[in-house]
């Protein structure tokens, strides 16, 4: 029998080893930066055209390779940064396992140009396939351009497997921003499809953070700095009215390498306690250096997962150093922290009613006006405020007691709602006098309303009820395109961070189907020129912009569709919120709105919208 067993052709192997390593066009980006931060540049440009499955150049003017070892970096495990396995616990370079251009070059036609410093003439490699088509002297600048075309040209299948543009742009620029935050002494291009998205001069880590993420950050930011005889810890972190619900913005760094970690995040976070919000995610830029043989970065083939020595002890520190800076800053939490956002109006107003309590009491006496302008002065009030007594009077009369005879008043009642979920849709309303007075809703905590009903009452989250409202309404638009736009007279400028300029930019189009005219103004700014009709003047249109950013990213993790995602996005950060007070009127047209939506149960976050109590149920609750 014949064997069977047989070592792999280099190329497939070669390809084989490209699909732990290269992932998508990001991670091409990603080897070829660290490649050339390791070279010693002082300068890289990255260019990029249709989000890297055309083209991804990469131009640095490090120390350049002789033609002999421009040959040899395209070799399986030829590399310059590591002689012995001593030295994997010493690593100091971005990379060092030599698979990176050999991958690279078995899913793609890559040339490149590279010249020593010293060297007069430089040299040209072509290979495709892992194939050298050829290699010759040719002229070029000091330092190395890679240049790497039609990514996964013979995969299809892995081809097929990629994103839009918009999201592999955004992998792309997240690889970019890791880099470039990491090493501010270096000047940084980013060009895609000829335009010039990031443009980075060398600085210190503020100045480069500041030009990432735009002027507003640096109010943001607070320094860390902690030095012990296990590690140092260096960086930034956002005070907490800042915070965001998304991740975004969160970077650990371990000897300048990127890195991930679910146990340090949460060191941080627990170094916050009570002063976030929920659900909210605070920003951090943290370098973390420690001596290199107490760590493992050979872990995984991204090398964004390493293993401490000591991982607790490194959380301990990181802990006490958030901490002792956020302290240091006087950024504590206020004392009423967890009050109500209405307390102190509610507060007033009562405040209000008792001083009307006295002033009525005073002028029942009959005092006549001496009396009348003593009983001011004892009140604060000046005598010229007689003339509009007659309208406090009016603005708190009945607001001190509650009438039995309120509860008839004309509302919202069962008779509308019962057909909706009442099983006894069938019988004579009219037949039930009791159920004929129309009832008017009421809101508890400002968030809750109440509304009675046949067979009981329901309770309906306004904030999960409106979402629900606006997310049919926005699809609806989207798909008709028959939205409404108010223009403002003085239109308004946004300023974002490159990465939601892209996101933004990308959805343009569909948002302004939704009633907002937003234009590009360059260099990562937009101008509002208008909003949606139902919107005009009644949200801060840059504070919604931001907002509805933060719920698309998130959204980003589900399999929705472009419009799904923008209308539940828009749905989410225009809907009315939890503490905000509604008027009858205001919860009437909710009710009404809500359950003519095609589903009224859940709102697009998948919360209940309402809820409904038996009053057999709430009886036998009474008879226990």
């Amino acid at each position: 029998m014949a064997d069977i067993i047989q070592l792999l052709p280099e190329s497939i192997a070669n390809q084989i080893a490209a699909g732990e390593v290269i992932q998508r066009p990001a991670s091409v980006v990603k080897e070829l930066i660290e490649n050339a931060v390791d070279a010693g540049s002082t300068e890289i440009q990255l260019i990029v055209k249709e989000a890297g499955k055309s083209l991804i150049q990469v131009v640095d003017n490090g120390c350049g390779m002789s033609a002999t070892d421009a040959r040899m970096s395209f070799e399986r495990h030829a590399t310059s940064k590591i002689r012995q396995s001593a030295d994997l616990f010493a690593i100091r370079t971005m990379g060092f396992r030599g698979e990176a251009l050999a991958s690279i070059a078995a899913v793609a036609q890559v040339e490149m140009r590279t010249r020593k410093q010293a060297d007069e003439l430089g040299s040209k490699i072509v290979i495709e396939d892992s194939e050298v088509k050829s290699q010759e002297p040719c002229q070029c600048a000091a330092g190395t351009s890679i240049s790497v075309k039609n990514l996964f040209y013979n995969v299809p299948a892995r081809r097929n497997f990629l994103k839009s543009h918009p999201v592999e742009m955004r992998h792309i620029v997240d690889e970019f921003l890791r880099i470039a935050i990491a090493n501010p002494d270096i000047f940084f291009v980013l060009h895609h499809n000829n335009n010039e998205v990031y443009h980075l001069p060398s600085g210190n880590l503020r100045q480069r953070l500041v030009h990432l993420f735009g002027q507003a950050a640096n109010k943001k930011l607070v320094p860390v700095s902690q030095d012990t005889e296990v590690c140092r810890l260096d960086g930034f972190v956002g005070k907490p009215e800042f915070s965001k619900k998304t991740r975004g913005e969160q970077y650990f760094f371990v000897n300048s390498r990127f890195i991930k970690s679910g146990y340090l995040n949460h060191a941080v976070t627990s170094a916050y306690e009570d002063l976030l919000p929920k659900d909210s995610y605070p920003l951090y830029v943290i370098f973390i250096e420690v001596d290199p043989a107490s760590i493992d970065i050979n872990v995984h083939p991204t090398k964004q997962e390493i293993k401490f020595e000591d991982e607790q002890l490194i959380y301990n520190y990181l802990r006490v150093a958030v901490r002792h800076s956020l302290g240091q800053y006087s950024i504590t939490p206020t004392i009423d922290f967890d009050q109500e956002s209405n307390f102190a109006i509610q507060t007033q107003a009562r405040s209000d009613i008792n001083r009307e309590k006295t002033i009525n009491t005073v002028l029942s006496a009959g005092g006549g006006q001496r009396d009348t302008e003593k009983s001011y002065k004892d009140q604060g009030m000046a005598p010229s405020e007689d003339r509009n007594l007659k309208y406090w009077q009016k603005l708190y009369e009945g607001l001190d007691e509650i009438s039995p005879s309120d509860e008839e008043s004309d509302g919202f009642g069962a008779v509308t709602l019962e057909s909706s979920w009442s099983s006894e849709s069938d019988q004579d309303v009219h037949a039930a006098p009791a159920y004929q007075a129309r009832k008017e809703p009421y809101q508890i905590h400002q968030s809750y309303i109440v509304s009675q009903i046949k067979s009981g009452f329901i309770l309906i989250d306004q904030q999960a009820a409106h979402e629900r409202i606006l997310y049919e309404q926005f699809l609806s638009i989207l798909d008709q395109q028959s939205a409404s736009t108010q223009h403002q007279l003085f239109p308004k400028t946004i300023e974002l961070s490159a990465n939601d300029a892209l996101y933004l930019e990308s959805m343009l189009d569909e948002i302004n189907l939704l009633g907002f005219d937003i234009q590009p103004f360059g260099a990562n700014t937009f101008v509002i020129n208008g909003l949606p009709a139902e919107m005009a003047g009644k949200k801060d249109e840059v504070a919604l912009i931001e907002m509805m950013l933060e719920q698309y990213k998130i959204n980003q993790e589900l399999r929705l569709t472009v419009k799904e995602n923008i209308a539940r996005a828009m749905a989410i950060s225009s809907a009315i919120k939890r503490g905000q007070m509604l008027s009858t009127v205001e919860m009437q047209s909710l009710i009404d709105r809500l359950f003519a939506c095609a589903m009224p149960y859940r709102s697009p976050g998948g919360r209940n919208c309402f809820l409904t109590y038996d009053l057999e149920e709430l009886n036998k609750q009474f008879d226990q």
